[in-house]
């Protein structure tokens, strides 16, 4: 019987996970690597949430019948001592946009075909996979409305169902969980007490109550700041704890679910800028002749909502309380960041982080 390892990254789920189903018809080594390139730079709510995610994967594959895998160092190098450890003959993983993802897979392709392993990747961070949708004369869509036509048009894929079984039987250390360090990168590690808790059933709880009780008034609500009336969803599709495929779906079958799905399809038009300019994070995707002012006592003061401007330090005030800011509050702290204050958006991009 062959023998897989699905390699875990943003999406830490069993639900539509056509990597994991994919694998599921052999023994499957499921993996998550704690790479030290990633964790060190993370911040305390992002490892908090991904140690909550981490033991809730852990209990469902052992629900299973599997065992979720453990390994901390560089996540190429152990994904492939795992490969050999166990006699895998391929690995698995879901196919991801960032510069650092594709860089990933490119040296573990490197490295898997040294040793004659093949490395195949899935679909499962988008609803409409990065690339997919082509302008004519273009390599992606650099206006909204013309992707959303063509985003609604196109067919997606069906979800995937859960494994009903996952076999893991090799001699393999497990490794720990308590290794997940939750309070983050030195400096970065305080926790905002409001924070959301990870893992996938209670992301699918989150789900389930949102589209019970919010979806129904959030396009007359959702602009109201104070109204919270979004989803709150945006931690659970990041780490993929849900399928933004299953989220999508499920939104669609609702009657008043449009204005909510064409939400989650700007964050698809976003993964393809993403896709197509991997250096999005770091660097301007439409340059402009701006000329960005060194203010260190503004810049504290944005950070601690001290700037006296009421919307802009509550929308700080609750990231620091919750981890969260509703997208409008973003917009406007960002925007009083760069254009009042002229701080250069990458020491705003590097705290939000």
């Amino acid at each position: 019987m062959r023998v897989s390892v699905v390699l875990f990254t943003r999406d830490l789920r069993v639900h539509d996970h056509p990597a994991l189903a994919a694998a599921a018809h052999g023994f499957v080594v499921p993996l998550f690597v704690l790479d030290p390139a990633i964790t060190r730079h993370a911040a305390g709510n992002r490892m908090a949430y991904l140690a909550d995610a981490l033991t809730q994967l852990r209990e469902q594959i052992r629900k299973l019948g599997g065992q979720l895998f453990l390994r901390r160092g560089d996540t190429v190098a152990e994904t492939i001592r795992v490969a050999l450890d166990c006699g895998a003959d391929r690995i698995l993983l879901s196919a991801d946009v960032s510069a650092l993802a594709r860089r990933r897979v490119q040296r573990l392709r490197r490295a898997a075909r040294n040793h004659r392993i093949e490395v195949t990747e899935f679909p499962g961070v988008t609803v409409v996979p990065p690339g997919e949708l082509r302008p004519r004369g273009g390599d992606h869509y650099r206006v909204f409305t013309p992707y959303w036509r063509a985003w609604e048009a196109i067919p997606w894929r069906s979800c995937v169902p859960v494994p009903q079984r996952l076999d893991t039987p090799f001699a393999v250390t497990v490794g720990q969980l308590d290794e997940v360090e939750p309070r983050g990168a030195e400096g970065t590690g305080q926790l905002s007490p409001n924070r959301t808790r990870g893992g996938e059933e209670r992301a699918r709880e989150r789900m389930a109550t949102w589209l019970r009780s919010g979806l129904e008034d959030y396009e007359r609500r959702h602009d109201d700041l104070a109204a919270a009336a979004t989803s709150h969803l945006g931690a659970d599709l990041r780490f993929g704890c849900l399928s933004p495929l299953l989220l999508a779906r499920a939104a669609r079958q609702r009657p008043d679910g449009g204005a909510y799905v064409r939400q989650l399809a700007w964050r698809d038009f976003h993964y393809q800028v993403a896709h197509a300019f991997p250096d999005l994070p770091r660097r301007d995707y439409r340059p402009g002749n701006r000329e960005w002012r060194d203010d260190p006592d503004g810049f504290t003061a944005w950070k601690e909502g001290r700037t006296g401007v009421p919307l802009v330090d509550a929308g700080m005030r609750q990231l620091r309380a919750e981890g969260f800011m509703h997208n409008r509050a973003r917009m406007v702290t960002a925007a009083f960041l760069t254009r009042v204050l002229r701080v250069h958006w990458r020491l705003g991009a590097d705290y939000f982080r």
